[in-house]
């Protein structure tokens, strides 16, 4: 025998469960060849961040920070009329939305979510041993009775982004309270928003009051995309207070970092730096789309979104790889899919006019030269 078989026998092993889950990949920002390229696959604000952010970031301490980030909380709370004390933060949504998962499931439950969904809950079921369950879609989107046909006696939590990654779809608010209605009252229903500032007020879900009025709904948010601070990695979470409690057990003591929380909470208090990031996001997403609608002759098909980026449907002559090959060409990255299953699709971030435009001619050229 080996030494390599000897150490391979003897070696720690991990769960089934946890060799089952293929790592996170997030959006690149380079080219085959290490080239930095313009980045449009990480859903980022294109405006940045808010100049009182980055102000409040150079006055944070580098000492332990406030492990309840209590100040953040109560703001969060005050601006969404919420009680402090149904808030918990945690380091991006991802980690609420894992912990939402190792709270409620384990070995042998069932954690459902839709096809097309955002890959972090497949992951989130598999690390606490539990089977995930992936509904169809409608044209891509969110089908709330396909979810509801799922349900067993084993199902503990239902995952829902809206709008939803990395398709764009949006649920209104009478199939967001439709869904919840046919759930039991045992199963977690997880209403993942890291998008939902982009949504006009008067589109609102619903989903903040949901959980408010009842003891199995779970709605997340982030300070990652519309905020512009993705790299300090901020999540918040509201629910009743025995799934805010659960989630305070396990979540990471100090979680949010004294940066992070003041950053956030100078964000938080710049209304005008997120609203023109909304309204910039709402025109430039309708200008780009109304150019790729003139192209649909070409088989480019773009999925109607309330997010911060479109996903294009190649289904001509022209491909989503050598699509996404031609813009890195062009000095762009965007995402592509294949991985999650849409190997015939792009998603773009929506980012400054002037990369919008480039990237559109760049498709029309590609989709004509294809044909």
């Amino acid at each position: 025998m080996t030494d390599s078989q000897i150490t391979s026998k003897q070696a720690p092993q991990p769960k089934p469960w946890i060799e089952a889950i293929h790592a996170y990949v997030p959006g690149k920002s380079k080219g085959k060849d290490g080239r930095p390229l313009i980045k449009l696959s990480a859903n980022e604000n294109p405006l940045g961040t808010s100049e009182d952010a980055l102000a409040a970031r150079a006055q944070a301490p580098a000492l332990y920070p406030d492990p309840d980030s209590t100040a953040l909380r109560e703001a969060i709370a005050a601006k969404h009329g919420l009680a402090a004390a149904r808030v918990v933060m945690g380091t991006g949504s991802d980690e609420l939305l894992n912990l939402a998962a190792q709270g409620y499931a384990g070995p042998g439950d069932e954690v459902i979510y839709v096809r097309y969904g955002f890959s972090v809950y497949d992951i989130a079921a598999r690390r606490c041993g539990a089977v995930p369950v992936v509904a169809p879609d409608a044209d891509y989107g969110t089908d709330v009775d396909a979810l509801l046909a799922l349900v067993t006696e084993r199902t503990r939590v239902v995952f829902v982004a809206n709008p939803n990654n990395p398709t764009g779809s949006y649920l209104p608010r009478g199939e967001i309270t439709r869904l919840h209605a046919g759930l039991p009252a045992d199963v977690l229903l997880v209403l993942d928003q890291a998008y939902g500032e982009y949504v006009a007020p008067e589109d609102d879900d619903g989903s903040l009051a949901l959980a408010e009025a009842h003891d199995n709904v779970l709605v997340t948010r982030t300070f990652s995309k519309i905020f512009g601070l993705a790299g300090e990695r901020i999540g918040w979470a509201t629910g009743a207070p025995g799934i805010v409690a659960t989630l305070n057990r396990i979540r990471g003591p100090f979680n949010v970092s004294n940066t992070g929380q003041a950053m956030a909470l100078a964000a938080l208090g710049d209304a005008a730096f997120v609203e023109a990031s909304r309204i910039h996001n709402r025109d430039e997403r309708a200008r780009f789309v109304a150019k790729l609608d003139t192209l649909g002759n070409h088989g480019l098909r773009p999925l109607p979104s309330q997010a911060n980026f479109v996903l294009v449907l190649f289904e001509g002559a022209l491909t989503a790889e050598a699509a996404f090959e031609g813009l890195a060409d062009r000095g762009y990255i965007v995402r592509w899919l294949p991985g999650q299953g849409l190997p015939q699709a792009l998603r773009f971030t929506i980012g400054k006019p002037q990369d919008m435009d480039t990237i559109a001619e760049a498709l029309r050229e590609m989709a004509e030269a294809a044909q």
